[in-house]
């Protein structure tokens, strides 16, 4: 590779251990020093269009088929949207036994995903190292290595997936959910199966394992700061829900958002208005929007979401566990916004903690034997429903015609939110390995994947991607010519 060559550029397509397709593409100047680098999704997602025409009670069972990892929040999102076109209300409106019920699904889910997301695509970079054997940097590595680990990882996510079929009718694509309420309540029996359980599936025993997750990941931090800190940090804002009283919610609240100096630049609105506040910009060579702050424009208001926004835009944990693990961890950046891409992970198990009380609380409340399930009122053309998902926060907008049918649909994911600071994280790691590549290196692919797992990215949600999960990585010349390629 010569300095006179005019523009090259390195392609990554797609990482592993994530959910879809994507590729990277690092771009040189006509130096050949490295002048940026830009994550793209190259498969698309037609659910915007493919539910228009749909009676709108078919919503929320039809978006679960987006992505098989996070359907129930999907499922939520399009109820919560519905709720609001039969005159249910926003989220808090239901009966409490309804609210309850899809709670306790939506908490499943989480307590599901993050336990899958920790244990399964990240701990294997914990546990061997990010320039670990390959062959042994895996969930099968962690399983030979470390097998009670792996065993509380499988029983964590196995006890998610019974709360969801316990809620939702089944463990993937159920209809718990339906618009202004719920299809069944909670038995006494199926209750007591979740708080008592067998030896190993009850929910207390979920509460001991997932505090231990929080001492691992703690531990390590501890040993490898320097690594874990240096890794990937930058400025950003951060967006989430919160509660009214600013507490950390998963299901419903207000939208708020912070600087990277924890100034609020979002203060409090109500969902209903996201179109006011919220932005789409579209850009070539990719199928996956990005996100911005209308107010603070392009260049500036793009922001993160997912367990470090959250943790950076709420006031408190509402579970006594969590909110102790969530002083120490605020502690660590004094309470200043935290922009450390790997805190991610320690957010992230705080929040699967927080899970682990909230379901407690909830199989222990009686409202969820009521029978009070649905509620409706006079209906509207048009509705808006949003829930924080495991990767963060997710839109649904949806308009009906006079024939019941879905007119027009918005749909915005986590990692459709998280695109730009995904963008902003792989530039990040790319400039600490070279400023000058010559070639395609192995800690350079390790250090990329790292970087996009930490967003716990599903690309399917994004854009609906089909395919495999190979890696490859091209140097090409501006007349396209592969210089080097590596393949994983």
């Amino acid at each position: 590779m010569e300095d006179n060559v005019m523009e090259q550029k390195a392609t990554i397509e797609p990482g592993t251990r994530v959910e879809g397709h994507g590729k990277v593409t690092i771009q040189l100047d006509d130096q050949g020093n490295m002048a940026r680098s830009g994550l793209h999704f190259v498969e698309f997602n037609g659910f915007e269009r493919y539910v228009q025409g749909r009676p709108y009670w078919e919503a929320p069972v039809l978006v679960q088929r987006i992505c098989g990892i996070c359907p129930v929040s999907q499922h939520l999102a399009a109820a919560k949207a519905l709720d609001v076109i039969v005159g249910a209300g926003p989220g808090d409106q239901l009966s409490p036994t309804a609210e309850k019920m899809r709670r306790l699904m939506h908490y499943g889910q989480m307590f599901h995903s993050h336990a899958l997301h920790f244990f399964h695509t990240v701990s294997p970079d914990l546990l061997f190292g990010v320039d670990g054997n390959p062959a042994v940097r895996s969930m099968n590595g962690v399983a030979l290595k470390h097998p009670d680990l792996a065993t509380q990882s499988v029983m964590m996510r196995k006890y998610g997936q019974e709360i969801i079929s316990a809620t939702a009718g089944k463990k993937i694509n159920g209809t718990g959910a339906i618009p202004g309420g719920i299809i069944k309540n909670l038995s006494i029996a199926e209750r007591d199966i979740l708080l008592y359980g067998t030896d190993l599936l009850n929910i207390e025993n979920m509460i001991i394992w997932a505090q231990n997750a929080v001492v691992f990941y703690k531990e390590f931090h501890k040993k490898h700061a320097a690594m874990l800190d240096g890794f990937s940090q930058f400025p950003s804002n951060h967006l989430s829900l919160v509660r009214s009283d600013g507490a950390l919610d998963f299901y419903h609240g207000v939208l708020r958002a912070v600087d990277a100096k924890g100034n609020r630049v979002l203060n409090d609105v109500d969902y209903q208005e996201y179109l006011s506040h919220i932005g789409e910009e579209v850009r070539s060579g990719s199928y996956m929007k990005i996100t911005y702050l209308k107010h603070l424009g392009k260049e500036k208001g793009w922001f993160r979401v997912g367990p470090l926004a959250r943790l950076n835009t709420c006031d408190f944990i509402p579970s006594p566990l969590a909110q102790k693990e969530f002083e120490e961890y605020k502690a660590y950046t004094a309470d200043k916004v935290n922009n450390i891409c790997m805190h991610t992970h320690w957010a992230r198990i705080i929040e699967l903690l927080h899970s682990a009380e909230v379901i407690r609380d909830l199989l222990n409340d009686q409202d969820l034997q009521g029978d009070n399930l649905v509620i409706k009122g006079a209906k509207c053309n048009e509705g808006i429903g949003l829930i924080e998902a495991p990767g963060g926060t997710l839109f649904h907008h949806y308009r009906i015609n006079e024939h019941d049918q879905i007119s027009m649909a918005n749909l915005i994911d986590s990692t459709t939110n998280n695109n730009e600071p995904m963008n902003q994280t792989v530039n990040f790691v790319v400039k600490a390995h070279t400023t000058r590549p010559r070639s395609i290196t192995e800690p350079m692919m390790n250090a990329v994947e790292v970087a996009i797992r930490a967003y716990d990215p599903c690309l399917s949600c994004a854009t609906h991607a089909l395919g495999k999960m190979p890696l490859e990585i091209s140097l090409v010349d501006p007349n396209g010519n592969v210089l080097d390629r590596k393949m994983k």
